[in-house]
């Protein structure tokens, strides 16, 4: 399914666009990084901004804290803490918050644009702190810190979430406590971080106290996503993610499978932002960039299986919503992620954005999901429809 856009409607959608899949260098983990997952290892203010000067009556502040890779090991990630300067006093929600696709250069990083006010999401980010709630947005691992990004590795960026809520309640500055009502944001890109923090919120940090997860656009399969995009407008997305699991798994040798074409594009793709780079890659075929095609190897399947979504029940309420004309994640794979999930007894809300498509459906939906948020804070009752 191919919707036409003009090139500046395709470009914002490429933006807010998603986690598409296969795979280049190593992310980077501290050596000496702190304990714990979500400790911080350093603070600065910054500010949020979403348009440039747009005042907010915020506080914000770029943390570096401690999170997990992959494959277990300690790393080190950026991201940002905003809190409103309301007069609130006592504890106020929290939502940790994931962008969708920015692109894989650490300028593009959402802790680089909040100041300059160039961060596409944060005109969607304002909705939450307009309703008092502090919000953590986590840049996932390797995007604003050494190494390649992980994009679309789901266990890296469920776990980059999570930690990034932790980080803001340990920040003293925010004035957040142990206490703090939490909830999950996200989509596209930030639909699979926020659908894997909601499934490793018991195992990963039980201790906080999620009351909802709002995600849409989801990716939950990888693999049907690449096949869906490749040689489409959406197949730079593609290139682009391939980055990202080599970063995770590097034992995949990205680099093994690429011809020249192959590499000059990612190599251009490395140091781009999501409208670049989905330009620069736009229906291209993985075929016409390698000299064998990767996602026909068991080692890259079994990584692209590791990260689908719907494996886990989450272990609180959930709004999960898809646009029936995406056309770049197939709404079949929403779908399946809704029966998944209910089929483990899963707490769900599901939705179908019956016009529109990819860009519209985080547009139009956030103000409903915002609105879904605060009846989980208040402690109203949950409308699963499985």
């Amino acid at each position: 399914m191919h919707i036409r856009t003009s090139c500046r409607a395709w470009a914002v959608a490429a933006a807010l666009g998603l986690s598409a899949v296969v795979p280049l260098g190593t992310a980077h983990a501290e050596e000496r990084a702190p304990a714990a997952p979500g400790d911080i290892v350093r603070s600065e203010p910054s500010a949020f901004h979403p348009l440039p000067g747009q005042p907010t009556n915020t506080r914000a502040w770029k943390v570096h804290y401690r999170s997990t890779t992959a494959t277990g090991a300690p790393t080190t990630v950026s991201g940002t803490v905003i809190v409103p300067q309301d007069g609130r006093q006592g504890p106020r929600p929290l939502i940790t918050y994931a962008v969708g696709t920015v692109g894989v250069g650490d300028h593009c990083a959402p802790s680089a644009n909040f100041p300059k006010g160039t961060a596409l999401e944060a005109n969607l980010i304002q909705q939450l702190t307009l309703r008092g709630w502090a919000v953590a947005v986590t840049d996932y691992e390797g995007l604003g810190t050494p190494g390649d990004h992980t994009y679309t590795v789901g266990r890296s960026a469920g776990q980059a979430m999570l930690d990034a809520a932790r980080a803001a309640i340990r920040l003293p500055e925010a004035g957040l406590g142990e206490d703090t009502p939490v909830g999950i944001m996200g989509y596209s890109q930030g639909g699979q971080a926020s659908s894997w923090a909601a499934e490793l919120h018991g195992s990963y940090a039980p201790e906080l106290d999620v009351k909802g997860t709002a995600t849409g656009g989801v990716p939950g399969d990888l693999m049907e996503v690449a096949e869906f995009n490749d040689g489409s407008y959406g197949s730079g997305l593609i290139f682009m993610a391939a980055i990202g699991q080599n970063a995770a798994f590097p034992e995949l040798r990205l680099d093994s499978y690429l011809n020249p074409a192959g590499k000059a594009l990612l190599g251009a793709m490395r140091n781009s932002c999501v409208a670049d780079g989905a330009v620069l890659g736009a229906f291209k075929t993985i075929d016409s960039m390698t000299t064998k095609n990767p996602l026909d190897e068991p080692d890259w399947r079994q990584r692209l299986r590791e990260s689908r979504v719907g494996t886990h029940k989450p272990g609180a309420p959930v709004y999960l919503y898809h646009a029936l004309a995406d056309e770049l994640i197939p709404y079949g794979v929403g779908k399946q992620l809704r029966k998944d999930w209910c089929a483990r007894g899963a707490d769900v809300e599901w939705h179908t954005i019956p016009l529109g498509e990819h860009v519209s459906g985080v547009i139009t939906q956030s103000p409903l999901a915002t609105r879904w948020l605060a009846d989980r804070f208040e402690g109203k009752p949950s409308r699963a429809n499985c």
